[in-house]
């Protein structure tokens, strides 16, 4: 089956998949970065002082980070299908709450659970697409769920500016409570996605699984290419304890540092952007904590975009390694620099945001092609989680860094931070570029250099 799928044409259902499985990166884009538009008004209505204002900020973060883990291992428990549409329903619920909010703590009680939401379809969703896509057009389709993440961002500050305008900062409510309408559109969009044939072989149901090849991409499997092998079944039973055995720790490690040391600071500075660009000199106001925070995610968008088309023809290694030592640079200016006229703190942190193409698109990449099935969304989970450690911190703390440390040196934790995600690939990145999917040696190599793909050993893994 994993040749079968792996070289399948690329069709309407892969397509129409992708699309689906968008809904979760999506929303988590809209979700957090709506919040800091919705504070504007939240903070004066609530009497919001700055600790609270970084509570609420961190709360949703702190929700990815508990609901990674646990419904990564979930999902590779029951499958991907029923968590599809559960995690929605929960965000739908949470997102109407939202408008009757009164304090507080009900705040950062609901965005903690649309956290947790948020982060239990990135393991759902990336795995299922990863199992149904072509080899071929894998890297690219995975990479562009991170543009769906920024699209909702842009989408988030476009809604808020208009609330701001047409209703005034008193529209908060209707803010948080916005992200209902984009969770009903993806549950309609979602009726219908399948359950992934490998998740399905793989726990011993080989019928349903030839069925569902069949119906959605139009070819006959022999059942006995499915049935699942002993080492496959030992897989299963091992669940978040096999991540830290040796053929995977350094994996788990790999895939949550990386990821951990780009969203810190990128986070932070979504959050907090018109706070850092005031701090060198760039007027503020609902122009630029709205449209100008906006024009930031846009340029993280874009980035994507080099991106994509260089995991492919560079490789996976090269981007992520030149993806964070260039995004230093930018952030290591400011730190010396903080003094610099408003236009280059703005060019730079331009910069920045265009340079972390590379790890965008590998955020989950990397993680659904170096674990197995058996195991996959349990590492997509736990990466996700450990990535959202770094982005609440940075999230909690960088307003509290900017006023008690000052601009400078809080730039310059920032790139400490890049240069330690840096250090992360250059010793453990691999390259899986045009590997079968979960067909990278258990044990890997040593790394080579940054522009030597590390050698592939094949190896039959579902």
């Amino acid at each position: 089956m994993s040749q079968t799928i792996d070289n399948a044409p690329y069709t309407a259902f892969h397509r129409r998949l992708a699309l689906a499985c968008s809904g979760g990166p999506l929303l988590d884009g809209y979700i957090l970065s709506i919040v800091g538009v919705a504070l504007i008004g939240m903070r004066p209505d609530l009497g919001l002082s700055t600790a609270e204002v970084s509570l609420i900020g961190a709360a949703a973060l702190v929700g990815m980070f508990v609901g990674g883990a646990l419904f990564g291992v979930l999902t590779d428990k029951i499958g991907r299908e029923v968590m599809y549409t559960a995690d929605l329903l929960v965000m739908v619920a949470c997102s109407v709450l939202s408008f009757w909010v009164d304090s507080v703590w009900a705040i950062t009680v609901l965005r903690f659970v649309l956290g947790m939401a948020v982060a239990a379809d990135y393991p759902i969703a990336t795995s299922l697409l990863a199992e149904w896509l072509p080899a071929k057009h894998r890297g690219r389709l995975l990479g562009q769920q991170i543009v769906a993440w920024y699209a909702g961002s842009v989408l988030a500050y476009i809604v808020g500016y208009l609330f701001l305008e047409l209703a005034g900062p008193g529209s908060w409510r209707w803010m948080l409570a916005s992200s209902t309408v984009l969770c009903v559109v993806f549950l309609v969009i979602r009726r219908g996605s399948p359950e992934s044939p490998r998740w399905l072989a793989a726990n011993g149901r080989v019928g349903d699984a030839v069925r569902v090849v069949e119906k959605h991409l139009g070819v006959r499997v022999d059942g006995r290419e499915l049935m699942p092998d002993p080492a496959a079944r030992a897989r299963s039973a091992g669940g978040l304890r096999l991540l830290m055995t040796p053929p995977y720790r350094r994996r788990t490690l790999f895939c949550g540092l990386f990821f951990l040391c780009q969203v810190g600071p990128l986070f932070a500075m979504l959050t907090f952007g018109p706070q850092i660009l005031s701090s060198f000199g760039m007027p503020g106001g609902t122009m630029m904590e709205t449209l100008g925070t906006g024009l930031i995610s846009l340029v993280f968008l874009l980035g994507c975009y080099p991106a994509l088309r260089l995991i492919d023809t560079r490789g996976r290694r090269p981007v992520i390694i030149w993806s964070f030592a260039l995004m230093t640079v930018p952030l290591a200016l400011l730190g010396v620099w903080p003094t610099a006229p408003a236009a280059i703190a703005l060019t730079a942190l331009c910069a920045y945001a265009f340079l972390c193409g590379g790890p965008n698109v590998l955020d989950w990449t990397y993680p659904n092609e170096l674990f197995p099935t058996e195991i996959r969304a349990t590492a997509v989970g736990v990466a996700t989680s450990v990535s959202r450690i770094g982005a609440a911190i940075g999230t909690y703390l960088l307003p509290l860094s900017l006023t008690g440390l000052g601009t400078g040196p809080t730039m310059l934790i920032a790139a400490g931070v890049t240069a330690l995600g840096l250090l992360v690939c250059v010793l453990w990145a691999e390259e899986t570029r045009g590997t079968a999917l979960g067909a990278a040696p258990a044990a890997p190599r040593a790394a080579q250099g940054p522009g030597v793909p590390t050698q592939r050993v094949p190896q039959a893994v579902r």
